[in-house]
């Protein structure tokens, strides 16, 4: 008998007509001789509507008693659609995080998921049951509740079709699959039959918001072969695995808006500066993504880093309590964008970031700075230029005349 995992975002539990849809779709494959486990995340605005709460309060609350108060979002969910599957006369537990056997390390609001105890789960399944299970959530080492931060219920998920065996975790979305490019944003965007899990950790970390990257990461580490689809039709969705059919030279193209960029000039062209300033900032959890470094000139050269926006503040004020790293001018620009196309085909095709230059080009985009990788190209633009720039490159890389297979 195969086991099926199955994970429902907060929209897709967002009323009772969707609550009993999604208990009919866990309910098919039951009936289809499947054992299923179920994860769930709060319902629609649920989490948002708790951290107004927790606003009205105050600032700066402890993290230990915010998850408490965001882990309650999702026990409302699971508690429902349990009832919501006895009502379709199917055997159904609902479980907590820690009752599923979740366990996490101790950083609240952001934890990791350590390891999962599925003896609780294996037993409610070897009962014919179809177990519910709350996603986003947590014990840690101190039986204290924890949440697993953004995507969490995602890697929930991942997590417990890893613990159990499970032939494969499908994640239901609002969206129908894993799109070339966002369609709401790009004219011509083609949903993707399959991807591999280097391009989709790529897409996820560059700002595609289909799945979460820790998601994707522990899917791949532990095999997991998952499969992005929509709640709301019976279409096939998006295959992410090992290797697909065809190695495509650009699978699709991803946009991040939350980006800074911080530009340090005239530093000291002198061993030691690069690592004074991004030392201090790993030390203060600021997370540094693209780094460019202009080659040494008279004695001087200069720095440019991006960092998300929320953290751009902070980044220049950490530099600026260095006393023993002098600059001649220190700023941020907040009106940025990273743009970034990946493939696992780039490896062996050649003339691919020329392409996405000369499309930039002729759309009139300048480009700030550049970073690839084995299977991806980003660059830094005017926040103002993403749109053309998102249309432009799709029309080059997906447009009738080069086609998916380029």
């Amino acid at each position: 008998m195969s086991l099926m995992v199955l994970k429902f975002g907060g929209t897709s539990v967002g009323n009772k007509e969707r609550l009993f849809h999604v208990a009919a779709i866990a309910k098919k494959n039951w009936q289809q001789g499947h054992q299923v486990v179920v994860v769930v995340s709060a319902q629609g605005d649920t989490t948002d509507e708790l951290l107004e709460k927790a606003a009205e309060i105050g600032s700066d609350l402890p993290l230990r008693e915010m998850d408490m108060l965001l882990s309650t979002g999702e026990q409302i969910s699971i508690a429902l659609l349990a009832m919501a599957l006895h009502q379709l006369g199917c055997p159904a537990v609902s479980l907590t995080g820690w009752q599923a056997g979740v366990r996490t390390d101790s950083q609240h609001t952001v934890a990791r998921v350590r390891f999962v105890e599925n003896a609780r789960l294996k037993e409610e399944l070897e009962k014919g049951k179809i177990v519910v299970v709350a996603g986003f959530q947590g014990l840690d080492e101190q039986e204290d509740i924890t949440t697993i931060g953004r995507g969490g219920s995602d890697t929930t998920a991942v997590a417990l079709a890893a613990a159990l065996g499970g032939e494969k975790c499908i994640i239901y979305t609002d969206v129908d699959g894993v799109y070339t490019a966002d369609p709401r944003m790009v004219e011509g965007a083609r949903k993707l039959d399959d991807i591999t899990y280097d391009e989709m950790l790529e897409l996820a970390s560059m700002g595609a918001q289909v799945l979460h990257n820790r998601s994707v990461e522990m899917a791949k580490r532990h095999g997991v072969p998952l499969e992005v689809r929509s709640s709301f039709t019976d279409a096939p969705g998006t295959a992410v695995r090992e290797e697909t059919m065809e190695r495509k030279t650009v699978s699709g193209i991803a946009r991040d808006l939350d980006v800074a960029v911080i530009s340090l000039t005239g530093t000291a062209d002198v061993p030691g500066i690069a690592y004074q300033i991004f030392d201090r900032l790993a030390k203060e959890k600021i997370s540094v993504d693209m780094i460019v470094q202009s080659a040494g000139e008279n004695g001087c050269k200069h720095i440019c880093f991006t960092v998300q926006k929320r953290q751009g503040e902070r980044a220049l004020a950490i530099i600026r309590e260095q006393k023993d790293v002098e600059y001649a001018s220190l700023s941020m620009d907040p009106e940025v964008s990273k743009i970034s196309i990946v493939g696992a085909g780039m490896a062996g095709s050649s003339g691919v970031a020329s392409d996405m230059f000369q499309a930039l080009y002729e759309a009139g985009i300048n480009i700030m700075f550049i970073a690839t990788s084995e299977i991806k190209v980003s660059v830094i633009i005017k926040s103002q230029d993403t749109q053309r720039a998102m249309q432009a490159l799709h029309d080059k890389f997906f447009g009738e005349k080069d086609g998916m297979a380029r």
